[in-house]
């Protein structure tokens, strides 16, 4: 059995990851991460080659694929039964782990992370940060609950499992990274609803 240094890494390899699979298994969900990808990405240049931190079933990694057929594409995740749902996708080369670890996988041309910052235990926030930079070549790009300091929120009846603060804020400051662009996709939109979440494309410095 893997042993995980947080409660938060816990809650998600267990019963309750298992829960979230099944309420993100939806078509409409799947085109509305289409229409945010290809918005996020419409200033990004000759991305040939993505991982994810937290894959889960691998919905960002198959709209990713469906936007662009030739990308080589990679996740992280921790919930077994998530990692095995995304393989099932046949989209990219799928881990299953801990994105708190060192994580020793090829640099792509972007990382990225999408509502998964907001579930780790700000205390290894660090380390999953160092991992999103280290095997980027070029850009970082964070798709999370915004504030413009951190706050912790209830989570489906669950304390400690949901914060909000300003990622890529804290990306650009230790990292020297360089704001790209950066947007919005509110729940209530017409076309391609996402769950309130703010976006930020950030690239290393001289590349």
């Amino acid at each position: 059995m893997t042993n995980f240094s947080t409660e938060q890494e816990k809650f998600w390899a267990g019963n309750f990851g298992d829960a979230y699979i099944d309420r993100n298994k939806s078509e409409s969900l799947f085109y509305s991460k289409m229409a945010m990808w290809a918005q996020m990405l419409k200033s990004a240049h000759g991305i040939q080659s993505a991982t994810e931190m937290g894959c889960n079933i691998g919905l960002n990694l198959a709209a990713l694929k469906r936007l662009n057929p030739l990308i080589e594409l990679g996740g992280v995740e921790i919930n077994p039964a998530a990692a095995d749902e995304a393989r099932k996708l046949n989209v990219g080369t799928i881990e299953t782990g801990t994105i708190l670890d060192k994580i020793n996988l090829p640099m792509v041309d972007l990382t990225f992370s999408v509502t998964v910052l907001i579930h780790i235990n700000p205390e290894y926030l660090e380390a999953v940060y160092d991992n999103l930079v280290s095997l980027s070549k070029k850009y970082v790009l964070v798709a999370e609950y915004y504030n413009p300091s951190p706050v912790t929120v209830n989570y489906r009846g669950h304390s400690e499992r949901l914060y909000k603060r300003d990622f890529a804020g804290e990306l650009m400051e230790k990292y020297n990274l360089n704001l790209v662009d950066y947007g919005f996709v509110y729940k209530r939109d017409n076309i391609a609803p996402q769950d309130d979440i703010t976006w930020f494309l950030l690239q290393k410095p001289n590349t």
